[in-house]
């Protein structure tokens, strides 16, 4: 259902209209979903040189309080404790049962003991905040009002270094601030969702157009919108929440039972806790988040159901389209967990017709993250 609030503007809005995207709602902001080049080319432009996206729908939360990273572990299943600083994990908000309410990035601060910055998902913005402050009330909470961009592709690296000496500087997941000339103190996460090398830049709104500008001026970059972000994630592997992720969703049912710390799955101690650790030790999970390759050329979407060769349906599709990279269609989803072994035959039902369709696994393409600067 469409909501009744107005559209929300990123710092870049005029920026986007001006390079002739097209823009379209999304989790309540006005976003671009293509530029003049296209979806596809969009998509591979940036796995073969540099894409920049505009991302400051999401949400940059500060946390601040006296042994921070104990109470965030109330609440979240990350094993934080043994963070350094500047070291950024993703990780969940989760409710009573195990559900995922959002999936975010937590980074500890650098320079501030008993600091975390989160970044947030932009339809999870208000109720993350709300989550957060019900289970934490002793704890600041602070909405940043920062543009955030992201340089994703193997020439990010390249092109960043003009500016600053975070690709020298950083890992994968890792956080530090930077001084660039012109623009100001930017914090610097090398990351993003693309599964690529590259880098997530907080920058103050009334330099944001400029920065962006200047990245474009290097031919490696060209500017990226909705559409080919999901191409690109979707190849890769992630979860997009509100798809593929929801508070029904425990992460063990989504395969990413490698983001509960080691440390927290044996001790539990969090929301949700008691729900997952069964999960673990029984192996009750009933279904399990699998990629799922169609055989031919016919595109599974969203909501596509999964069948066994009897027809009897086993699973959904969450998220499904054309994987440019791989040059065929591509889908994730859910099925029963007797279904959920790689090479299992399936088959999806579109437009009526059951379509041939193999569980695969994740993901599609493979990461390409720099593990050192």
């Amino acid at each position: 259902m469409q909501s009744d609030n107005p559209l929300k503007y990123t710092p870049l809005y005029n920026f986007h209209v001006s390079l002739g995207a097209k823009m379209v709602p999304f989790a309540g902001w006005e976003m671009p979903v293509q530029y003049p080049l296209g979806m596809l080319k969009e998509h591979l432009h940036c796995r073969a040189a540099a894409g920049l996206f505009d991302v400051s729908h999401m949400g940059q939360l500060v946390l601040e309080g006296e042994n921070i990273l104990t109470q965030i572990e109330t609440i979240m299943p990350g094993d934080f404790l043994d963070m350094s600083p500047g070291q950024m994990k993703y990780s969940f908000l989760l409710n009573k049962t195990g559900g995922v309410i959002d999936d975010l990035m937590v980074t500890r601060s650098m320079g501030e003991d008993n600091q975390v910055y989160i970044v947030v998902n932009a339809s999870g913005r208000e109720m993350d905040l709300a989550h957060i402050q019900k289970h934490l009330p002793n704890i600041k909470v602070t909405l940043l009002n920062r543009a955030l961009l992201a340089l994703q592709g193997p020439k990010a690296a390249d092109v960043l270094a003009h500016f600053c000496t975070a690709p020298q500087r950083l890992s994968f997941m890792t956080v530090d601030k930077f001084q660039i000339p012109g623009i100001g103190e930017c914090f610097i996460s090398r990351s993003g969702y693309t599964g690529e090398d590259g880098f997530e830049i907080s920058v103050p709104n009334d330099t944001a157009e400029k920065f962006a500008r200047e990245l474009l001026k290097y031919e490696e970059v060209q500017p990226i919108g909705l559409g080919a972000r999901d191409s690109l994630r979707l190849e890769a592997g992630l979860c997009l929440y509100g798809h593929d992720l929801d508070e029904k969703t425990s992460p063990v049912e989504a395969a990413l039972v490698w983001a509960l710390g080691k440390r927290r799955r044996a001790e539990g101690g969090f929301l949700g806790s008691e729900k997952i650790q069964k999960q673990l030790a029984m192996g009750s999970i009933a279904r399990q988040r699998v990629g799922i390759r169609p055989d031919g050329r016919a595109l599974a979407r969203e909501q596509t159901i999964v069948q066994d060769e009897h027809a009897n349906p086993i699973g959904i599709i969450t998220s499904g389209g054309f994987g440019p990279s791989v040059g065929g269609p591509i889908c994730m989803g859910y099925v029963d967990i007797d279904h959920a072994k790689i090479d299992t035959q399936v088959f999806l039902l579109v437009r009526g017709k059951p379509i041939l369709a193999y569980v695969v696994p994740l993901p599609f393409v493979p990461h390409r993250y720099v593990k050192k600067g």
